[in-house]
């Protein structure tokens, strides 16, 4: 696998698991539903973090494959955290600011 395909390879993988615990009312995807009605916003981050994680393993294997594997400091966490994040706007839009049809929307008085 080149470089370039490895980078897209993990930019991708980002963008899906950062959307993933939005899109989902079950507990990683593939658990059990939660009971007593929609998947907390809480629960959304611990799945959110926990992606993040398991990305970033990805992302060590794949340069660990390539070669050495450069230090990270704290500054590199919190960059890819933000990355991260940001990814996760999109299925953030999609839980809880996207109108659904059927709504019902309180008029202004």
């Amino acid at each position: 696998m080149t470089q370039t395909a490895a980078i897209w390879l993990v930019i991708a993988a980002a963008f899906a698991a950062a959307n993933l615990p939005f899109l989902s009312e079950r507990w990683l995807i593939a658990g059990p539903r939660v009971k007593g009605g929609p998947k907390p916003f809480g629960m959304r981050l611990v799945e959110l973090v926990l992606m993040y994680f398991i990305v970033g393993a990805l992302a060590l294997l794949i340069e660990q494959r390539a070669g050495q594997i450069a230090p990270q400091n704290w500054e590199f966490y919190a960059v890819t955290g933000a990355l991260f994040v940001t990814l996760a706007f999109p299925g953030f839009v999609y839980r809880y600011l996207a109108r659904r049809k059927g709504a019902v929307v309180a008029e202004e008085a």
